[in-house]
């Protein structure tokens, strides 16, 4: 369990990280771009899943995409039910 409980810490704190550098430009270095697609390819399938529920608040190309903070809060209480459970 406590395994399981490592990679709910680590993939939450993959979200974290990829909504930081959506607000930032990336670089033009081959290895960021890399480690941010990489990010990218593991968040997403679990981050669209929450935004088919939700679609960003705002009109147009400046939406605030609120998925991210709801698939966090969905994490902890998965963690939380897992740590009752022990």
């Amino acid at each position: 369990m406590e395994y399981l409980l490592a990679v709910i810490k680590v993939y939450y704190w993959l979200i974290i990280i990829r909504v930081l550098l959506s607000w930032i430009p990336l670089p033009e270095n081959d290895m960021v771009r890399t480690l941010y697609r990489l990010i990218y390819d593991i968040t997403e399938p679990y981050l669209g899943l929450f935004r088919r529920l939700m679609p960003s608040l705002g009109r147009g190309g400046m939406g605030f995409d609120l998925s991210p903070m709801l698939a966090i809060l969905v994490l902890i209480l998965v963690e939380n039910m897992i740590r009752g459970a022990l």
